[in-house]
């Protein structure tokens, strides 16, 4: 039945492919697609049915044995890291081939040679922010500084490309066939260039759309609505750290000032506000069993194939478990027989932006220090599918790249915008990843993250021995208060970076009295910490209700620690609604309500702020919510001029300690609004559109109402997706599961005498739409629950879907 669902959406995602196709330009080759022998029948396969005993791979120093358990989760046995890596690096191609190529060619700024002139704009944006020229930096760097590292990628890129060379079209991954081209050889550069990926995906900044708002609404009003900490922070490193370094002094120029100007472009894509990650780990006298539990749950896009593959990696040295990325060595979220580790955002500001003036039309040179200094000029030639190559020239200065210009989304202003970015800086951060597989103690954590530099992540630790600690981990740039939060002037070398805050000055924590770690990507200290940090978007809710929850817990058990990372208690709403409710009472509209509002109010009333998926109240906060909230700040936005608006939690804030400021008053109108006038048209405006979506489509039950997908990574490729996952949570929750973002991978891990771990993703182990593994770990992860992720030894005969032996 799997297979005749299979080939009935097949046919629709073909007929879309062609569709795509022809808007490119291009058409796909239509006789191998229908061809018995070699098209898109042959993907609608079971791995464990195609599976060999053996397979000969060359360049092996021994014989590597490959168990893959019920799951499809490969547990790969080598007797060298040489050897464990390129048959890594075979099996994850099985699996994972064409997501691999196809992220690595999103990230190099090439998706045109696939689909043709409609990427043209994302490709020259990719390349102007220079992931591509930095992963170029990195492969240098790692082949002459870190030679061990550089021999274990190319053992893993081996793997890869003689998988490809035994290929045969009838088992080319179905995305080649239906987008008509064909995989290239792996490469170490394609590995750094992922990890690059993934600083991209997870960095953001706004300082574009902050120098707009501080000339729209000047300075005063930007430290009240944006301050640098919230009143009630509850940090990563527990506030009652003190701080043991003498802290490298930074003075604020005297007389400094902020370039004005009026920014009439979009600035680079962000990371979806609301999401973000947990991490914690709990001490061994807060939990039942007196050993240390972890806990991890990197919140990211939600797609299909998934982000993550399972696997477990041996060799007599160590034996690691837990999720890689298709395309990079290890594991990189997981556990091995004496440590664990796992990763959240840190959020902290690592990419600045400078205004350069060039000298003359051929910007072979700009302006520093009044002194006009040379260039650098990078021809970008990007490849279209069915066109000739676009040629971008991207200027580089000692700053960064210039990625705005009047040739680029500068709307014909006389702009230059550079990109200061960490990740630009010469790393290593595979050998973090290397090191912490095979880490035994809190010394090895600590030295597996001095080679981490980009993105700014939370590494929290928990050991077999007891141990547990967390650690704010990057390169972070020395600046003065206030530096980096607005546009710079690229001329004048005040606004330089000061240096790098160094390693062990990061903050960090080991066994705090507390007996716990935890982040949420919340702000990394409070304001003891003796150097600046800035960032738009730390959380505000996750890491209280995280804290609270952990403060209050004592014989604490691996199932409390599941029912923690899947609880959907709604802390914004708890905090808001009743001053919603209050100011809508104030208003004296409810004495007026039909039936239809009041069973509204009721339920609202009666709510426990949690966020099932049979539960209706959520639907109804967060669309009264959401008109609220637009009706506040509506004033401020506009089409041509990109602005940042205050966050839930100051707009609370105002709401609750000053619902008559004059923010409250819309310009639009003749009279004087207050707070109480936006509760009550905004909660008008909810009833309409919950009566409509009633109408229309029947309950408003939370599930329903949120619709949370998995798109396919081509989104045209519906049929490849998965819609309409009953599941609850929202962003802001520790189960921050929304539309499109969520929960990429859940693992609990208690370190003890025997360790005991579970693990689920949203997705499956095959990258093919046809497998039964391609979506079965959906349904499980949506509910909430978890598959065995215990360490395995060779010799186990449980649970064994089949076995493959590498042999030269």
């Amino acid at each position: 039945m799997r297979y005749i669902s299979f080939f009935l959406s097949l046919i629709i995602t073909v007929s879309l492919g062609v569709v795509l196709s022809l808007q490119m330009g291009s058409i796909p080759a239509l006789g191998l697609l229908l061809d018995p022998n070699h098209g898109f029948w042959q993907n609608a396969y079971s791995e464990d049915a195609l599976a060999k005993d053996r397979i000969t791979l060359k360049n092996l120093k021994g014989e590597v044995n490959v168990i893959y358990d019920s799951h499809l989760i490969p547990h790969i046995f080598a007797t060298n890291e040489e050897d464990l890596f390129r048959v890594q690096g075979y099996v994850t191609a099985q699996h994972r081939l064409w997501q691999m190529e196809f992220q690595t060619m999103a990230a190099a700024g090439r998706i045109s040679e696939i689909v043709g002139p409609v990427a043209i704009e994302l490709d020259r944006m990719t390349r102007r922010k220079g992931l591509a020229y930095s992963a170029e930096q990195a492969v240098n760097f790692i082949r002459v500084n870190e030679p061990e590292t550089y021999k274990l990628v190319e053992a893993y890129a081996d793997g890869v490309n003689q998988y490809m060379e035994g290929l045969t079209k009838a088992r080319m991954p179905l995305e080649y066939k239906i987008l008509g081209y064909q995989p290239e050889r792996w490469n170490v550069y394609k590995s750094l260039l992922l990890l690059k990926y993934m600083a991209d995906m997870l960095v953001g900044d706004k300082d574009l759309e902050y120098t707009n708002m501080r000339q729209m609404i000047g300075q005063e009003l930007m430290d009240k609505l944006f301050p640098l900490f919230p009143e009630e922070n509850d940090p990563v490193i527990e506030a009652e750290k003190v701080w043991e370094f003498d802290p490298i002094s930074i003075q604020k120029p005297d007389g400094i000032e902020f370039p004005d100007l009026n920014i009439l472009f979009k600035n680079l894509p962000q990371p979806e506000p609301g999401t973000g990650s947990n991490n914690w780990a709990v001490a061994p006298a807060k939990t039942k069993n007196g050993a240390a539990i972890l806990a991890n749950d990197p919140h990211l896009s939600l797609n299909l194939p998934s982000l993550w593959y399972a696997m477990q990696l041996s060799t007599p040295e160590f034996t690691v478990k837990g999720t890689t990325l298709p395309g990079a060595l290890g594991i990189i979220s997981g556990f091995n027989e004496n440590i664990a580790w796992g990763v959240t955002n840190a959020t902290r500001d690592t990419r600045d932006w400078y205004s350069v003036q060039f000298k003359n039309e051929d910007r072979t040179e700009y302006l520093y220090n009044d002194r006009w200094i040379q260039s650098t000029l990078r021809i970008e030639e990007i490849n279209v599918k069915g066109k000739a190559p676009f040629i971008d020239t991207v200027i580089y200065t000692h700053h960064g790249p210039v990625v705005f210009d009047r040739t680029f989304r500068g709307n014909r202003q006389d702009v230059n915008f550079a990109l200061k970015w960490t990740a630009h800086l010469e790393s290593n951060e595979q050998k973090t990843f290397l090191l912490l597989n095979k880490g035994k103690n809190h010394q090895d954590y600590l030295e597996a993250l001095d080679h981490f530099t980009s993105p700014a992540q939370n590494f929290v630790f928990a050991s077999r021995s007891g141990d547990i600690a967390m650690k704010v981990q990057g390169r972070f740039p020395l600046k003065w208060e206030g530096q980096g939060k607005y546009l710079m002037d690229g001329n004048n070398p005040a606004f330089e970076w000061q240096g790098f805050i160094p390693f062990d000055q990061n903050p960090a924590t080991l066994n705090p009295e507390r007996g716990f770690v935890s982040s949420a990507n919340q702000h990394s200290t409070d304001a003891s910490y003796p150097y600046f940090m800035f960032d738009d978007s730390f959380e505000h809710y996750r890491n209280r209700r995280l804290n609270d929850v952990l403060r209050q817990s004592e014989n604490i058990t691996m199932e409390d620690m599941k029912k923690l990372q899947f609880d959907q208690y709604h802390l914004h709403a708890a905090e808001a609604l009743p001053v919603m409710l209050h100011l809508l009472d104030k208003s004296g509209v409810i004495d007026e309500f039909g039936e239809k509002e009041g069973s509204f109010l009721e339920e609202l009333g009666q709510w426990n702020f949690n966020t099932f998926p049979n539960q209706k109240e959520p639907a109804l906060f967060q669309t009264w919510w959401k008109h609220l909230y637009r009706k506040i700040w509506a004033k401020w936005e506009n089409d041509t001029l990109p602005i940042v608006l205050p966050n839930k939690y100051q707009t609370v804030k105002l709401l609750t300690d000053e619902p008559g400021h004059f923010l409250f008053d819309l310009p639009e109108t003749s009279q004087v609004e207050t707070a109480v006038d936006l509760v009550r048209e905004s909660f008008g405006e909810m009833v309409k559109e919950i009566t409509l979506w009633q109408e229309e489509k029947g309950s408003y039950e939370w599930a329903a109402f949120k619709g949370t997908r998995i798109m396919h990574l081509v989104p045209n490729f519906e049929s490849f997706s998965r819609r309409n996952i009953y599941t609850g949570g929202y962003g802001g929750i520790l189960n921050a599961t929304g539309e499109r973002h969520g929960a990429s991978w859940r693992y609990v891990v208690e370190m003890g005498d025997k360790i005991t771990a579970v693990g689920i993703y949203p997705g499956g182990q095959s990258g093919n739409p046809g497998s039964k593994f391609y979506d079965n770990f959906i349904k499980i992860w949506a509910n909430g629950e978890y598959v065995n992720f215990d360490l395995r030894k060779q010799e186990d005969p449980a649970d064994v879907l089949f076995r493959t032996k590498f042999t030269q």
